[in-house]
């Protein structure tokens, strides 16, 4: 004879301390909880809400600049350094930990318009309208420095005076070498005071330069005659170019999928592309309503933040067409220069008001080391509202966000504009030949030419 026994550890009920939440042990059998995916819904409702009710993505400012913030620089071998410029020529590196001035690095006679850093973190190149480029060394920071000092002023190492002015500078990954962008595309060496190579493809002055971080020697230009170019350094010349109807301002690679690359635009949208194929675009990211000025990639490759002559800065998906998140303050002018922090927890932006602000690239992230319960219940949220994302309650709450009401005027007369051009291009094919007007994707309409 068989007899089933029920038993019990005191192990498994017992409170190991007083303050321990009582165990609860549940039957998840589908046939007993009957209610399980309407208890899940309104959780889902509720997380979403709770993320809205604890949203506060703007974490300080840092303010010593006199003049608007024009660029800035990661550090990559430091988590916590940043490097600004401004229009009136004052370069500082910025610790992001305390939001001080670690060190001020003086002598440009005109505004600094490129910053970058060597992959090893030691050297700064800057570069601007005074037909200069200047080599500093980065100041070393130990465990035991507590005292943060603004009053430290850097003497650059080497100073490379050249016949144009300077629009852009990149640093090539893992050598000594660096480009720059005005006139043509420069590529120089930390130890001469000439360029090695110069490109000219017929371009008007070269806004923007970008280096790949998988391939060291391809690097992407884009240029103010709305030209985005590709060159090889192994082949001495351009590998490929096309045109678009507008000017592309910055353009940033994807980190993790290097032969992708992300155009910031004249016309508010942003382009992503794959390098191997340049006749149209992967997707667009529209929501801005004014030219994008900067763009950067974050460490992770799953998402970039842009910010905009509209005063706003978004986070979008890599493959996203809309903004996921928009930060904007009363103060904040016209942003000019974003960058994601080196473990893409915080969004670094530079704007018209001479202040860089700082800001979580989680809106509602808890700051602070989390207990594991509070971890678990992050995760939990995270996970059953992904589960009823499509759901119509859960995705209004979870799309809406506050506009400032210029950009809100702006998004309005945007969206009537597009509207009216598509029921005109409607009209016009429904009243001429069949074949005769032939429709193309946003994402092919906005390249004219490729070479």
């Amino acid at each position: 004879m068989k007899v089933n026994v029920i038993s019990r550890s005191t192990d498994e009920y017992t409170k190991e301390r007083s303050q321990d939440l009582q165990r609860v042990f549940r039957n998840f059998d589908p046939s007993i909880r009957t209610q399980e995916k309407a208890v899940e819904y309104v959780r889902a409702c509720n997380a979403a809400k709770l993320e809205k009710i604890f949203a506060r993505p703007f974490v300080g400012a840092m303010d010593g600049h006199i003049d608007s913030i024009s660029c800035m620089a990661k550090n990559p071998n430091h988590l916590t350094r940043i490097f600004s410029g401004s229009m009136d020529g004052d370069i500082r590196l910025w610790d992001i930990a305390s939001r001080r001035t670690v060190c001020q690095f003086p002598g440009h006679q005109g505004a600094v318009q490129g910053l970058a850093v060597s992959t090893d973190g030691r050297v700064l190149v800057s570069c601007g309208t005074d037909s200069t480029v200047r080599l500093w060394g980065v100041p070393v920071s130990t465990l035991l420095e507590e005292d943060v000092s603004s009053d430290k002023s850097a003497v650059p190492l080497e100073t490379y005076v050249w016949k144009n002015a300077f629009r852009a500078v990149d640093h090539q990954w893992n050598f000594d070498r660096f480009a720059t962008g005005g006139a043509g595309v420069d590529i120089w060496n930390h130890n001469r005071s000439a360029p090695e190579q110069s490109f000219e493809w017929g371009t008007d002055t070269v806004v923007s330069i970008k280096f790949n971080p998988g391939q060291p020697d391809i690097l992407a230009t884009s240029a103010s005659d709305r030209s985005i170019a590709i060159y090889d350094l192994r082949m001495g010349k351009p590998a490929a170019k096309f045109i678009m109807r507008t000017r592309t301002n910055s353009i940033s690679w994807n980190p993790m999928e290097p032969i992708n690359f992300t155009a910031a635009n004249e016309d508010s949208n942003c382009y992503s592309f794959d390098s191997r194929k340049l006749n149209e675009a992967k997707c667009v990211h529209k929501d801005h309503v004014s030219a994008v000025m900067d763009i950067d990639y974050s460490p992770t490759g799953r998402e970039f933040v842009t910010g905009s002559y509209d005063r706003t800065v978004r986070i979008f998906q890599y493959n996203g067409g809309h903004s996921r998140e928009i930060y904007h303050t009363k103060r904040m002018q016209r942003v000019f220069c974003v960058k994601f922090s080196c473990d893409a927890s915080y969004v670094i932006s530079g704007s018209d008001d001479t202040n860089l602000r700082l800001w979580k690239a989680k809106a509602s992230e808890q700051l602070g080391v989390l207990l594991p319960r509070e971890q678990k219940k992050h995760e939990y949220n995270e996970a059953v509202k992904n589960r009823y994302k499509h759901l119509p309650e859960v995705k209004r709450i979870v799309r809406h966000r506050h506009l400032p009401k210029p950009v809100y005027k702006a998004a309005a007369t945007l969206r009537e504009m597009t509207e009216s051009r598509r029921k005109k291009h409607e009209k016009r094919k429904a009243h001429s030949a069949p074949g005769s007007i032939i429709e193309e994707p946003l994402r092919k309409r906005k390249i004219i030419k490729v070479e």
